[in-house]
């Protein structure tokens, strides 16, 4: 017992240094490149709010049938997270802060996200495969965030969470323990039911079930030790000039880039992306929204969801915001629409009309809540 301690505050302390959080982000950075080259979207990899909208098609909450798949890499992101703090006893139901605005939050900045085509990781990531579309979208993020650090320093809370039963902390990780099974065995509830999977467009890229699970876990259990979050990077370095988090983030850019490099996936052109647009108000104004919701909400979508494994309960109804966001993204044609080329000449894509002004209203509502929501003497 003495042995097995020791070597669980062995990992953690590793883990919690500057060299484990190198090490997950090296780990991720590698990881999502290798699942674009067996066959996940280009260009993408891994992507929190692209997969979340992917799932929410697999449930038949929007109808686009090119983004209709039950991510297991999500599913391991959840089940991986909650088996980490299992093991190392950190698993503490918790919830009640805030439950509508963090909803609200979670639906918003999916909109956000999908209005630039990416969350804060595939932002990163597509610096790393060559797109300088993406640049205006991590200008947005750090912008997005830093907002976020204002309203932070001046005093923003959401209140603090409570005590809850094990049975609340355990009901999104089973919720994901139910969809694996439903979509291991491609289960269908009737004709023209639910689950749905794409049968072309970027549901329809896909890596292996297995190998992509593997990955959702591993990295579910690495980045529950570390506090691995590409949002709390920003926050802390603006904030405390910490740059701990930072270098994680860093070290996932460097090493998707390198294994980008290795792999004949790294592409310097600035237009015809797959899944992305080089409309740049709105990937700036996009990311800018999704990074302020995130900082609001308290950490990416990725740290969401493995706040979620562990049983907070806040973090996993701003996961599901997120998943109902996209839904709506998509039902009243919000998300930003990719590139495309006709005859040689590039059609610009991004948000419509509709998606505009759901941007900007997301910006007036995180704006209100970061100015309002302030502890009181």
């Amino acid at each position: 017992m003495a042995t097995e301690c020791g070597v669980r505050r062995g990992v953690s302390r590793f883990l919690a240094s500057r060299a484990g959080i190198i090490l997950v982000g090296l780990a991720i950075g590698v990881a999502a490149a290798l699942l674009q080259q067996s066959g996940n979207p280009p260009n993408m990899g891994i992507c929190t709010a692209c997969f979340e909208r992917d799932m929410a098609g697999a449930l038949g909450l929007h109808r686009a049938a090119p983004v209709q798949y039950m991510r297991p890499e999500m599913l391991g992101f959840v089940l991986g997270a909650a088996l980490s703090a299992f093991l190392f006893r950190e698993f503490k139901p918790r919830g009640g802060s805030a439950p509508i605005a963090r909803f609200l939050l979670g639906v918003f900045a999916a909109i956000g996200t999908l209005a630039f085509l990416g969350c804060s990781w595939r932002v990163l990531l597509r610096l790393a495969g060559g797109d300088g579309n993406a640049v205006a979208g991590l200008a947005g993020l750090v912008a997005g965030v830093s907002l976020g650090a204002v309203f932070l320093r001046r005093g923003y809370t959401l209140g603090r969470s409570s005590p809850a039963t094990p049975l609340s902390g355990l009901i999104l990780p089973a919720a994901m323990l139910l969809f694996l099974g439903l979509v291991a065995l491609k289960v269908s509830f009737g004709p023209g039911g639910a689950l749905f999977f794409s049968e072309k467009g970027p549901g329809a890229m896909r890596a292996p079930l297995l190998g992509s699970l593997a990955v959702g876990l591993g990295i579910g259990m690495l980045a529950q030790r570390s506090r691995f979050c590409t949002v709390g990077a920003i926050r802390d370095a603006v904030l405390m000039r910490d740059v701990h988090l930072l270098s994680g983030a860093v070290a996932l850019t460097v090493a998707a880039f390198l294994t980008n490099l290795a792999l004949g996936q790294f592409r310097a052109l600035p237009a015809d992306r797959i899944i992305a647009h080089s409309n740049h108000l709105w990937n700036f104004l996009g990311m800018a929204l999704a990074g302020l919701a995130f900082a609001l909400a308290g950490g990416c979508p990725g740290r969401q969801l493995f706040l979620s494994g562990e049983g907070d309960g806040d973090a996993a109804v701003f996961v599901c915001g997120m998943l109902v966001g996209a839904a709506f993204a998509h039902n009243f044609f919000l998300a930003g629409a990719p590139d495309t080329l006709a005859d040689g000449a590039l059609k610009v894509g991004g948000p419509g009309h509709y998606g505009r002004l759901a941007v900007v209203a997301g910006l007036a509502f995180c704006t209100l809540l970061g100015l309002t929501a302030r502890r009181r003497a």
